[in-house]
Formats: C-alpha cells, sequence, structure tokens
C-alpha cells in the first residue's frame, strides 16, 4: 500500500504543477474528486487482497474476482453520478477517469504480480 500511496501523492504533484503552468487543458476540473475515488478504490482493492493471500492463497480467486466486479460497478456508479449531476465537459471526465483506472489498474497488477513471484 505504501508504494500506492507514493505513486499517489507523486500524481498529486504532477497534476498540481500541470495546473500551475497552465498544462491543464487536458485537465477536467474534477481531477481531484477522481483521483481520491481512484485511489479509494486501490485501498479497497489492496485490502481485500491481504484477506485473499492469507491461508495459503485458497481464497485468492474469489477475492480477486470480486474486486475486479466491485470496482467496475463502483466506478461506473461513480460516472454515472457525476454525468447525471452534469458536467461541463463530459467527455474529458471520461477520458481523465479510464487514464487514472487504467494507471492504478496496471500498478496493482504490478504489486500483486511481485507479491506472488516472490513465494
Amino acid at each position: 500500500m505504501l508504494r500506492t500511496t507514493l505513486a499517489t501523492i507523486i500524481l498529486g504533484i504532477a497534476l498540481f504543477l500541470a495546473r500551475h503552468f497552465n498544462l491543464d487543458s487536458w485537465l477536467h476540473p474534477y481531477i481531484w474528486y477522481l483521483l481520491a475515488f481512484i485511489f479509494g478504490l486501490s485501498f479497497l482493492f489492496h485490502r481485500l487482497m491481504e484477506f485473499g493471500l492469507r491461508n495459503k492463497r485458497e481464497k485468492f480467486i474469489p477475492f480477486y474476482i470480486s474486486t475486479i466486479f466491485a470496482k467496475i460497478f463502483l466506478s461506473l456508479t461513480f460516472i454515472g453520478f457525476f454525468l447525471y449531476q452534469g458536467l461541463s465537459d463530459s467527455f474529458l471526465f471520461i477520458i481523465n477517469f479510464f487514464v487514472l483506472y487504467l494507471f492504478y489498474t496496471c500498478f496493482e497488477i504490478y504489486g500483486l504480480y511481485c507479491n506472488l513471484r516472490r513465494d
């Protein structure tokens, strides 16, 4: 979880610098909500995987499948909520969301791969 937190801090600094140097034409005004939501999903994913990796990994696959389903469902609910509220630039919002989603998903898969390979 420490690596994910550090990646979030570095990503937050990069987003802040992009806003500071007026490079924010590719960033939606709600980017901080997106970052917080994706980080929360990542935290939830990490905690569930800790439970799944206990007891000789006998429940790893059900926990992994349930986290994938939960992430997709919660993500679609999050996007739907903001779209229902009415956004100024919904296409940019969705693109920003999926870029962050893919970044964190790749980061989580890499972390799981390193943990499974080590054991």
